[in-house]
């Protein structure tokens, strides 16, 4: 029995790449690919695949949310995470809302055989590269976070911005002002000594913060 497999990516030359990968590979069978969230879902409802390749960074649409949505609607569905982040905090996140495994857009075709395989066993898979991010951040020496108070709601907001919500679509999410989330992105900024999001995001990493 073949492996059903669908991928959702934004870019057609990732899909194309993938796609090419798996044209020798006998038993797995592409049921449908697409570029967009909306249609994503609409193919979800209509062919259920049984592994699906899932860009993190959907038009539209947030990937760690529609991760954590489709894997409650569908648990039978394994899904790959898809992305170009390689950052430990996309990893968790993507782990926590359901995905099996976490792939990178670079991945070579052994490794992306060895992702389904694995996934398709009950297993979660990491390619070498980020099994090693999570284990040397875990051996290094972080500061606790009581070195670098936030409150509650910059802790809601950091997260977000981890996220790269814009900060129209946080205000939305926390029914907040603009101007409001404007001013906690700044005390965000001055807090972590931070220059623009890269640098907040990589430095509250560091600190443990999210």
């Amino acid at each position: 029995m073949k492996v059903k497999i669908a991928i959702a990516d934004d870019h057609e030359l990732i899909i194309q790449g993938l796609s090419l990968m798996l044209e020798s590979v006998e038993w797995a069978q592409i049921v449908w690919k697409n570029t967009g969230g909306p249609q994503l879902l609409e193919n979800l409802q209509r062919t259920q695949p049984d592994v699906l390749l899932l860009d993190i960074q959907m038009p539209g649409y947030n990937g760690i949310d529609l991760c954590r949505d489709i894997s409650k609607a569908m648990p039978d569905l394994k899904i790959i995470a898809l992305t170009n982040f390689d950052e430990s905090y996309y990893v968790k996140q993507m782990l926590r809302n359901g995905a099996k495994g976490y792939l990178l857009k670079n991945t070579g075709q052994d490794t992306l055989v060895q992702a389904l395989k694995e996934v398709c066993d009950g297993k979660i898979f990491l390619d070498a590269h980020l099994q090693h991010i999570l284990l040397e951040q875990l051996a290094a020496p972080r500061a606790k976070r009581t070195d670098t108070p936030l409150t509650r709601r910059e802790t809601e907001i950091l997260k977000l911005i981890a996220e790269e919500r814009s900060n129209q679509e946080i205000a939305d999410q926390l029914f907040i002002s603009l101007r409001t989330v404007e001013t906690h992105r700044l005390n965000l900024n001055q807090k972590l000594s931070a220059k623009n999001t890269a640098g907040l995001v990589k430095e509250a990493m560091k600190r443990g913060l999210i």
